[in-house]
């Protein structure tokens, strides 16, 4: 399956205002229209998941801008402009994954809350997508071992669908210095639909590739262009044309991947991309 590509990078080159911690989820009341339109030019693209934006609309993030007690109404609101946005294509529009980030800088492992939080806060923000309506749950760009456990059972004990992505270097290791292979094995229990890696660089996937094989589980890649930046969260990168970004997508297929997409810097117009080389990698096993 395809899943879309970046929001907030992609709001940000449309003229959006992007800084941390609020990230993306300042469109939310400052450029809805904004934001629906991104979703709407995903899904034209052809994927099968769009990721309404959720990922800053905990109420941990919220906090920042006084704005903690609508959590629930900001996620409500995320995951409604998503699926009109997937709505305009009738009998193909794609299915709605609600986005869940760590609780603190996804790029700060030394930031992660005590286990107390972990549990209280990502059960909330469980609960507050699934009240919204998403047909399940992404956990992305996790940064540690316990994180990701608190995270993923939250799902499990809520028994609703997720998937889960990790961010790695390429030393296949998680940015708190745990390997990726303790990753997975700490959230195969809880049963994810899939595992997947994000918001790499392209070059640091291939060392993910052979825990993301043997892990069991259907694997998917959805890495970035840019690098991050201490200020606005992200610096996108303009040097990968879509049709080279599908050319590394094109070989984590055939490495077995199940599901691609795109993260931080990627646009519609590399997503249109990766979408004919999906197809074009099945037509060509027919």
């Amino acid at each position: 399956m395809v899943l879309d590509g970046a929001t907030g990078t992609e709001l940000e080159r449309l003229g959006a205002r992007m800084s941390l911690p609020l990230w993306s989820a300042t469109a939310l009341w400052e450029c809805p229209e904004l934001l629906t339109g991104v979703h709407r030019a995903y899904a034209e693209a052809g994927v099968d998941l769009l990721t309404a934006n959720t990922f800053r609309t905990h109420r941990r993030s919220l906090e920042a801008s006084g704005r903690g007690p609508q959590a629930r109404e900001l996620t409500r609101r995320a995951v409604q402009l998503a699926r009109r946005a997937a709505e305009v294509l009738g009998e193909r529009a794609p299915r709605v994954l609600g986005s869940a980030a760590p609780l603190e800088d996804c790029y700060r492992p030394d930031l992660v809350p005590d286990a107390a939080a972990l549990a209280a806060e990502h059960a909330a923000h469980v609960e507050n997508l699934l009240e919204a309506g998403v047909d399940a749950l992404l956990f992305e760009t996790l940064n540690s071992v316990r994180e990701a456990r608190a995270a993923t059972r939250a799902a499990r004990d809520a028994e609703a669908p997720f998937l889960v992505a990790f961010v790695c270097g390429a030393d296949a290791q998680l940015l708190s210095g745990e390997p990726l292979e303790a990753a997975l094995e700490a959230v195969l229990p809880q049963a994810p639909l899939a595992v997947a890696v994000n918001c790499l660089p392209a070059f640091a996937v291939d060392a993910c590739l052979p825990a993301l094989r043997d892990c069991g589980c259907p694997f998917g890649v959805y890495a970035n262009l840019g690098a991050p930046d201490d200020s606005t969260g992200f610096r996108r990168s303009e040097e990968t044309k879509p049709n080279d970004f599908a050319r590394h997508v094109g070989r984590w297929l055939e490495a077995g991947a199940r599901l691609v997409g795109g993260c931080c810097g990627t646009t519609p117009a590399h997503l249109r991309a990766v979408v004919a080389e999906v197809r074009g990698q099945a037509t060509r096993r027919r």
